[in-house]
This record gives C-alpha cells, structure tokens and sequence, in this order.
C-alpha cells in the first residue's frame, strides 16, 4: 500500500476517504460535489468529510512549510547549532 493503494485490498470506506485526500492533495481545485457524494455514499456524514479534510490539510500544509524550510534535508556543510 505504500507505493500504490489503489492496488490494495481495502474497504470502499477506506478506498473512497484516500482517493479523496489524493485528489485534495494533487488537484484539489478539481474536487467536486461528487467527490463529498461518494463519501457519504460509503457511510461519511458531513461532520466526519469535514473531519478528513482537515486532517488531510493540516499535513498538506504543515509538509508544505516543512518542505519550505528544509526540514529533514540532510544539510552535510552546514553545522548543527552545538558544533559551531
């Protein structure tokens, strides 16, 4: 499932909520009511949408400064604060 989920044997609960957060985290100015309708075809109430596309956003977002900032880039010329 790592390198592809769309080859895993998963729910349709659990296959619709991570097509959604890839399409959100891809191409999310292409989500359309019928991406949220699949959702709650498979059992999600707006509460729990709401829910994953938060939490889908949040690590967009915080990947995104993380990204920004170099962190977790091995930086090997650069000292760390307590060898300098």
């Amino acid at each position: 499932m790592r390198r592809d989920y769309t080859q895993a044997p998963l729910s349709d609960a659990d296959r619709a909520i991570l097509d959604y957060t890839a399409k959100l985290t891809r191409h999310a100015w292409e989500v359309t009511p019928d991406d949220l309708d699949r959702l709650r075809h498979v059992g999600f109430d707006d509460r729990a949408i709401l829910q994953i596309n938060l939490i889908a956003s949040w690590f967009n977002y915080i990947n995104r400064v993380a990204d920004g900032l170099g962190v977790g880039r091995g930086q090997p010329d650069t000292p760390r604060r307590d060898e300098r």
